[in-house]
């Protein structure tokens, strides 16, 4: 057990500070290697690692893409600029569309999508509006909020989504069906609290005049027009993939390259600089820190909570499933929700109550908002803002973080229950 905790802590470490530049895919990377010389680890582990992940690593980077191409057409620029003009001015409207826009986002492109993304163009968009650094700081640290918590509705709105669905065998409609509800409370939650918080750094009035108007910023008209019923048709054979059980990454990564396909057929993109800027990290990232983790596993882990779980699941549901994504989500806050919800996902294997998986996979996606080392989207969010000149500190964010997120999180899973 200490041997493979000590792996895990200081590839966690390495994966957190970056130093010198070490990305966290090749960390983790790394971190998987030591793992296998050292014997925590086995490649029949490493073999049941990749059959666990490789579906939803796949089908994360095919979501990215897409995302990339409809940033390259101005698809996210339009509807931030869209979301501004509606507000009419008003700034406590235009906090709360930006939040909705991203939660949208988020819930459609991934929570990673909509930090790599949408978070850029509202930065810009409010600097335009020569907004006041306090404000562009509510509203960052509230889009940034949003698009973990607002990560719920679909299987491949989150990794942690697709990874638990693939392990339980959740179908994307049983999913969905499950999740719908605990979305729109987590949305409309977060956004009352947030406002609550932040509302004091939110102007009464901002001057949208100087903002362009919402179809000068589109590349190719036709391609965006496109795009609409395109994305509606991707969506709609996600449905025909679950009726034949086919990975989800069958239709979100061949979807995109087929999007690819046709901007490139309309000179919107650069095809080759489009896949380079994909974040391939993430795949290194996932495969590393899943072998990482799996030694924890084998250091037995998931049978000390194992035990803890089944013995939450002997009193009332509303006890098991609110103790459940409370652990999950502090185990996220603690040590990165991706790790954590392998690890709930395993001690969860042999409970006979489902609810349980939806309950691990809200407290991962809530609960990793506490710190800032909770979630790989935090962690992009905060590295966006740093290259763009807007920094947030460590202490800064937890403050924030363990302010807002356990009732946002009660509340969410309240509406699982």
């Amino acid at each position: 057990m200490i041997l493979a905790t000590s792996i895990f802590l200081i590839t966690l470490a390495f994966v957190i500070w970056q130093p010198k530049g070490l990305q966290f895919g090749t960390s983790a990377l790394i971190g998987a290697v030591f793992a296998l010389l050292l014997g925590v680890v086995n490649f029949h582990d490493v073999s049941v690692v990749t059959s666990i992940v490789w579906d939803a690593t796949l089908a994360f980077i095919g979501i990215i893409l897409l995302s990339l191409v409809l940033d390259e057409i101005g698809f996210f620029e339009w509807c931030a600029l869209h979301m501004a003009k509606l507000s009419c001015g008003n700034g406590h409207l235009m906090f709360i569309y930006s939040l909705l826009l991203g939660s949208f986002i988020s819930a459609l492109f991934a929570n990673d999508g909509a930090v790599l993304i949408l978070t850029p163009i509202l930065l810009a968009k409010m600097r335009i509006l020569k907004l006041e650094p306090k404000t562009i700081v509510a509203f960052l640290l509230a889009g940034g909020f949003i698009s973990d918590s607002a990560s719920l509705p679909f299987v491949f709105s989150n990794l942690t989504n697709i990874v638990t669905a693939n392990y339980f065998h959740i179908g994307f409609a049983n999913y969905l069906l499950v999740m719908f509800v605990p979305y729109v409370v987590s949305t409309l939650v977060s956004i009352g609290v947030l406002w609550l918080v932040l509302r004091k750094n939110i102007p009464l009035h901002v001057n949208i005049s100087l903002l362009k108007n919402p179809n000068d910023v589109l590349k190719n008209k036709t391609l965006f027009y496109l795009a609409w019923p395109f994305m509606a048709l991707l969506f709609g054979s996600y449905f025909i993939g679950d009726a034949y059980h086919l990975p989800i990454s069958f239709f979100a990564l061949g979807g995109a390259l087929l999007f690819l396909g046709i901007a490139t057929y309309f000179k919107a993109c650069k095809p080759w600089m489009t896949i380079k800027t994909a974040p391939w990290q993430v795949v290194w990232f996932s495969i590393g820190l899943y072998i990482v983790v799996y030694g924890l596993k084998n250091a037995g882990l998931t049978t000390y909570l194992t035990h803890i779980l089944e013995a939450l699941n002997t009193q009332s549901h509303t006890i098991a499933v609110v103790g459940t994504g409370f652990i999950s989500a502090i185990l996220s806050a603690i040590m990165n929700n991706m790790p954590s919800v392998m690890i709930m996902d395993i001690a969860l294997h042999d409970i006979p109550n489902s609810t349980l998986a939806y309950a691990n996979i809200i407290g991962c996606n809530l609960g990793p908002k506490m710190t800032p080392f909770g979630s790989l989207a935090t962690l992009l969010w905060l590295h966006v803002m740093a290259k763009k000149g807007v920094k947030i500190g460590f202490w800064e964010y937890s403050k924030f973080g363990l302010l807002v997120t356990p009732p946002i999180l009660l509340i969410v899973l309240l509406s699982l229950v």
